[in-house]
């Protein structure tokens, strides 16, 4: 009858929003206010696999950070691909070197500032390949930003 196939669908759309809260719980849409760290390492073609196990190493390296509280990561991605001839134009010529995007944000400045003193301390790379290596690149960074837009 109607009033069952009613209440089916509406039992099924109740099931569908909790499963939707559920997911959401704890997930922040909008990083607005939040600290940020960005460094951009462009290199040549005979250093991007050196690039690659460095960042590797370092996605490892990341996990062990603190989730919680006023040092909190909140987020964490590295990525890569080609520098252009002109970086403001998606569709001009690739250089061939690489771009390799480190992007972090942080709840505070003091998770950015608890970041670099653990790198230092407690990453073994950047006492060792990663200097040699960071000397081969171009280095752009934003250490200590704060996030103004976001979606």
């Amino acid at each position: 009858s109607i009033s069952r196939s009613f209440e089916s669908r509406a039992k099924a759309y109740d099931r569908q929003a909790g499963d939707n809260a559920r997911f959401s719980e704890g997930v922040s849409m909008s990083q607005t206010g939040k600290s940020h760290l960005i460094i951009m390492f462009t290199v040549g073609p005979d250093d991007v696999a050196e690039g690659d196990r460095i960042f590797a190493s370092h996605g490892e390296f990341m996990k062990g950070h603190p989730r919680e509280g006023d040092v909190a990561l909140l987020d964490y991605s590295v990525s890569k691909g080609p520098e252009l001839s002109n970086p403001m134009d998606a569709n001009s010529e690739p250089t061939g070197n690489t771009t390799f995007v480190v992007d972090e944000y942080y709840e505070s400045p003091a998770g950015i500032t608890r970041h670099w003193q653990d790198t230092t301390e407690n990453w073994p790379e950047m006492s060792s390949a990663a200097p040699a290596w960071f000397a081969k690149a171009t280095i752009v960074t934003l250490h200590n930003g704060t996030v103004v837009q976001a979606l």
